[in-house]
């Protein structure tokens, strides 16, 4: 949620941050009603108020009046601002009622470091990392895709995904489950190196939950509900994590605070037909390795530049291609001020694959899961909060069994897994 404050007082500036460096238009016209209903909000309470306290006044005047036709005078005066301040309260909540479902409504405001840009066309390559693969391996001058090489292993199991549980679901086996759960393991160790405090979090929330992270409203069609009652699962573990202090302040001189947890993740998957359906690139369950930081707003990009370097370090300690990609305006997500994107490279499916989003919200999900710190004497304020993907499955999988694949059809196991799987060195 953005801070209500600069709607009030630069509320063109606002606009036209939706209008011309998000190029969202929507938006915009949404503020321009929270804008008007703000302004109804306090016009409305400050009549109610002015009439509550000279009903007040009448009803302390009434107990003094001795006179019977100017008390029942002041009896009736005060019955008509009864009804006024009944009628001013109701038209208060609609407006309360509605402001609040508008609000929930618009997006961050951008980071005025964020380039301008209007789609993920425009987003930049800060920087490529890694040996070019046809050159590391020149006796595969045709990389298999990771459906192929799942299959002839026998590591991935499609058929009988879908036997269970219909499309965009598959089974893991032997190798495969022990490959991604050594991966699994081996994050949550490096970022516990890094200083993250690790927390098994629940795989189910409340809404307001997802409404403190800004998963809601926005992104409802996307989520798995439980029919009865009211539990979300959840599309990443930044949702329990970050509210783990939710309607909490926190001491200053506990910042920063640094949790990294692993979840299955739920997600439903609206693709077009046909797009992405080989594989197990896209499904409705996945797993992923999520940091979540809470720090001071003084330092919170400079803790962006942290999380980012945390994220690569388990890629570089893999061995992937990798490059880092900096989002523009237009291209951040619904909650982000500032975002990085981390994108593996895959041979056998020609593409970079991203497999962490590092992100910077600002206030945005402290002002909505009211996540407050203090310093002494001082007033409370709202933290800055951060998470990114430490890294997400199954690309980083699908990554290390395309980059490492053989000629003669096996995948070697990147060093810094095989402590992981009992020193194995192939699959």
């Amino acid at each position: 949620m953005i801070d209500p404050k600069l709607l009030r007082e630069r509320p063109e500036e606002v606009l036209a941050t939706y209008r011309d460096r998000l190029f969202d238009g929507e938006s915009a016209r949404v503020a321009e009603r929270v804008i008007e209903l703000d302004k109804q909000r306090r016009e409305l309470s400050s009549r109610a108020d002015e009439l509550k306290s000279k009903r007040n006044v009448d009803s302390a005047a009434v107990g003094r009046e001795k006179d019977a036709e100017k008390r029942t005078a002041l009896l009736s005066t005060m019955a008509s601002y009864k009804e006024e301040i009944a009628r001013l309260d109701a038209q208060l909540h609609t407006v309360d009622t509605e402001l609040r479902t508008l609000e929930l409504q618009l997006p961050n405001l951008p980071d005025p470091s964020v380039p301008l840009g209007r789609s993920d066309a425009e987003n930049i390559v800060l920087r490529q990392v890694g040996d070019d693969w046809k050159a590391a391996r020149p006796g595969l001058a045709a990389p298999k895709p990771h459906w192929e090489l799942g299959e002839q292993l026998g590591i991935i199991d499609f058929e009988r995904g879908v036997k269970i549980s219909g499309s965009r679901f598959y089974l893991l086996r032997g190798n495969g489950a022990r490959l991604q759960r050594a991966l699994i393991s081996f994050m949550l160790d490096v970022h516990r190196e890094q200083g993250y405090e690790e927390v098994y979090p629940p795989s189910m929330v409340k809404s307001v939950c997802m409404e403190g992270t800004g998963q809601l409203p926005k992104f409802a069609d996307t989520m798995y509900r439980d029919a009865e009652e009211d539990f979300t699962f959840v599309p990443t573990a930044e949702v329990p994590v970050t509210n783990m202090y939710r309607d909490e302040v926190l001491p200053a001189e506990s910042l920063p605070i640094n949790h990294v947890a692993y979840s299955a993740c739920y997600r439903r998957e609206k693709m077009a037909h046909g797009k992405d359906t080989r594989g197990i690139k896209r499904g409705h369950q996945f797993d992923k390795v999520e940091m979540v930081k809470f720090v001071a707003p003084e330092g919170s990009l400079a803790e962006l530049d942290k999380l980012l370097d945390d994220a690569e370090a388990v890629i570089r300690r893999l061995e992937l291609p990798y490059r880092v990609i900096e989002m523009v305006t237009g291209d951040l997500s619904f909650a982000a001020c500032k975002k990085y994107d981390l994108e593996v490279w895959a041979p056998g499916c020609n593409e970079w694959l991203e497999v962490s989003s590092c992100s910077l919200f600002g206030d945005f999900q402290a002002r909505r899961a009211a996540i407050r710190m203090k310093s002494g004497k001082d007033k409370p304020r709202f933290v800055h909060t951060l998470n990114g993907s430490g890294l997400a499955l199954p690309r980083t999988l699908i990554a290390v069994l395309e980059n490492y694949q053989q000629a003669d059809g096996s995948v070697l196991v990147p060093a810094a897994l095989r402590p992981y799987l009992g020193g194995q060195a192939t699959l």
